[in-house]
């Protein structure tokens, strides 16, 4: 958009989007037809949450879940984009990422319903096949099956993925700049239109306040937090992390406080945040180091103060 900053007015957009909102940060023209805008960003969203929610008893990934192993499925293209980036990066991290643990998700209470210790004792004896083992993906053909019985959960990347629908949407529309958000999961468009990074805040992980821990900046880049400060169950006097570990079917014991990974997209930064969390700091720089990936690492000390580890690639 060949405008000059003072040409342009600041414009902020939002709406209610998978249980939480969106919001969308632009400098737009006078002229401009926000509103219309609006529509879209908020269509963009919808689709994704329509397709990959596990809450709504008529999404496509519910249908998927519900069909029986071996049959193939008709699904839209946006959600066999999102299961095989899923299984590639599940592969990649030796099943950190695993979006099979539906289960395990319901049974300690993530999901709609409250924990259930008989669901919870099954998740944790469940013998269980990695995603990228059993789900066969045919994008051309426009259809996904089964080779086991899995419980799938997309919530470690719809969100992701929904953040760079709102980008594409703002595409549409020829704007080449602004900031686009789901909760924790940004994605940058250009730069602002002075030249100026978008500056982002990395949340302290404290359980009972808000406060930034440190400042990045983004210029075509996204940005994802994964955490355990946010949601948890609290078991015996123990808080447990909503984040499960696919090896145990049930929430991580020990994990970083919360992991920041930045990509070039917000569905790898997304489901990048949440395999760090389950690899660890050591595990995870090593990969992150073979991958490319800048990840921070926020851990507590035994008086619950934040510090930090970090690589950058």
């Amino acid at each position: 958009m060949q405008k000059t900053s003072t040409e342009l007015k600041r414009v902020a957009l939002n709406g209610p989007t998978m249980g939480t909102r969106w919001s969308a940060l632009l400098h737009l023209p006078p002229w401009f037809n926000a509103a219309e805008l609006q529509r879209a960003l908020a269509q963009a969203v919808a689709q994704v949450d329509a397709q990959m929610s596990t809450w709504k008893p008529d999404s496509d990934l519910t249908r998927f879940n519900n069909a029986d192993k071996g049959v193939w499925v008709d699904l839209p293209d946006d959600l066999l984009l999102v299961l095989e980036a899923s299984i590639a990066i599940g592969r990649a991290s030796d099943g950190a990422f695993e979006i099979g643990v539906g289960d395990a998700i319901g049974a300690w209470g993530f999901g709609h319903q409250s924990a259930d210790p008989k669901s919870i004792e099954r998740a944790r004896l469940a013998s269980r096949r990695p995603a990228y083992d059993c789900l066969e993906i045919d994008r051309k053909a426009g259809r996904a099956r089964k080779h086991a019985s899995i419980s799938l959960d997309l919530n470690g990347i719809a969100k992701g993925y929904g953040v760079d629908r709102l980008a594409g949407a703002a595409r549409a529309f020829g704007l080449d700049a602004g900031l686009f958000a789901i909760d924790g999961e940004l994605r940058a468009l250009g730069a602002q239109p002075d030249g100026r990074a978008w500056s982002i805040a990395v949340e302290r992980p404290d359980y009972n306040r808000r406060a930034p821990h440190s400042m990045i900046e983004l210029v075509d880049a996204a940005v994802a937090t994964s955490g355990d400060y946010r949601h948890w169950v609290e078991i015996d006097g123990k808080r447990l992390s909503h984040t499960i570990d696919p090896r145990k079917g049930m929430p991580l014991v020990q994990s970083p406080a919360s992991v920041t990974v930045i990509a070039k997209d917000c569905m790898s930064a997304d489901a990048w945040a949440t395999a760090m969390m389950v690899l660890g700091e050591e595990g995870g720089m090593l990969l992150a180091k073979s991958l490319g990936l800048s990840v921070l690492f926020l851990y507590r000390d035994s008086d619950h103060r934040a510090g930090c580890g970090v690589f950058e690639c």
